[in-house]
């Protein structure tokens, strides 16, 4: 059995969106830019899609820019907020401490040119309370930002009520909604949001595209020079295909959240269920407020890396975290911030499910992850010091 556990990193692409790529990489090739015939094909298609994700967010199709992805989006909306922010004398921003590395590296490169930057802390369940954030707003506030869900332990954020906050000060508010766009009801209006990052590989969408929602009179400063297009918000011939099948692919997510939520949620209780019953194991994030796909845990005495590597010689692909992050040997700033000690943060499992999880694949993964962290267990001097008593246990 092969279980693909890893959809919060990337996502199959749909069928609907392949056959809807295809044409635009073979037939239908034009320069959207272009006055002959082949390229205003390629036009009307651009302008096709961009008006079907406007639709499907509740936007205006002027107030989508198509980008490469949701760290090219987030980049965009957070310098473009600074800019704006800047030129009236405002040069402080407000997020929080489990934000995407696209947002906090960002964030820190403002610092290096000079703005000041408030990361409000988070609940032990990883919520961002908006109370926090309405005290650490400033006169001198330009831009809060913080995500919709986290990529990592799935928590859902009350952008809604942030959004009202954030409207009452004036601040321009920006949210990073890779995971959740597709997978929960979203609408701009009713989030009260300003800006909004998506990424089309999240909800089966190709890889290398994007956008960018900016609500019309917001601000929004050029990250690439070059060309006019995208209404001459972001240079560079428009990848057309991509751009066509990511809509398809949105569409059909969109259509399927209530459906798909029905299925998944009793699935994902079901996995949080049986890995709750590994002795010194730890669900991290808020057991309702999350993704209807995500299963976040860490569990005592082991590595990771070794984990997931087990796991992987079982079919079981995973992760321990944001995939943007799997090089480093540092334990997630996620787990950290919602007060995981290092050790244990390290001994970190995602299981992020697709649509597709059967209760047949449930139950494998939770026997095959109580079995490798036993194993792993049986030889770590770390949980061998915990259980002759040299130690103190956490979880």
């Amino acid at each position: 059995m092969y279980i693909y556990a890893d959809n919060a990193a990337t996502t199959k692409m749909s069928r609907a969106a392949i056959e809807k790529m295809t044409p635009y990489l073979a037939e239908c090739y034009g320069n959207p830019s272009a006055l002959y015939s082949l390229g205003q094909r390629a036009k009307d298609a651009l302008e096709e899609s961009r008006e079907t994700v406007a639709r499907l967010i509740g936007a205006e199709p002027r107030e989508i820019v198509f980008t490469s992805g949701g760290s090219e989006s987030d980049n965009q909306a957070i310098r473009s907020a600074a800019e704006a922010g800047a030129k009236k004398g405002k040069r402080h921003i407000v997020s929080d401490a489990i934000e995407h590395h696209a947002v906090l590296h960002t964030l820190k490169r403002l610092e290096r040119e000079g703005f000041e930057v408030t990361l409000v802390p988070v609940t032990p369940e990883g919520i961002v309370e908006p109370d926090v954030v309405r005290a650490a707003i400033r006169e001198d506030t330009c831009l809060v930002t913080v995500m919709t869900a986290n990529n990592e332990i799935g928590t859902i954020q009350p952008v809604k009520e942030i959004g009202k906050i954030c409207r009452a000060r004036g601040v321009l508010f920006h949210t990073d909604a890779v995971q959740a766009v597709g997978h929960i009801p979203l609408s701009v209006g009713e989030l009260g949001v300003d800006l909004l990052s998506a990424s089309a590989h999240k909800f089966h969408g190709p890889k290398g595209v994007g956008f960018l929602y900016a609500k019309r009179g917001t601000p929004l400063a050029n990250l690439i020079e070059g060309g006019a297009q995208e209404r001459g918000r972001r240079a560079g011939t428009e990848n057309v295909a991509g751009i066509v099948a990511m809509a398809a692919a949105l569409e059909e997510a969109v259509a399927g959240i209530e459906r798909n939520a029905k299925r998944l949620i009793p699935l994902r209780d079901r996995l949080i269920a049986g890995l709750s019953k590994i002795p010194h194991g730890a669900l991290n994030g808020d057991p309702v407020r999350r993704l209807p796909s995500n299963v976040n845990f860490c569990f005592e005495g082991i590595e990771g890396e070794s984990l997931l590597l087990l796991l992987d010689d079982r079919g079981i692909a995973a992760s321990s975290g944001s995939a943007c992050t799997s090089g480093s040997l540092d334990p997630s700033h996620v787990l950290l911030a919602i007060g995981r000690p290092h050790g244990v943060a390290h001994g970190s499992l995602r299981l992020s499910l697709g649509e597709d999880a059967t209760e047949e694949q449930i139950d494998y993964m939770i026997e095959a992850t109580s079995d490798v962290v036993s194993y792993l267990r049986g030889f770590s001097p770390v949980w061998h010091d915990l259980a002759d008593r040299k130690a103190e246990f956490v979880l």
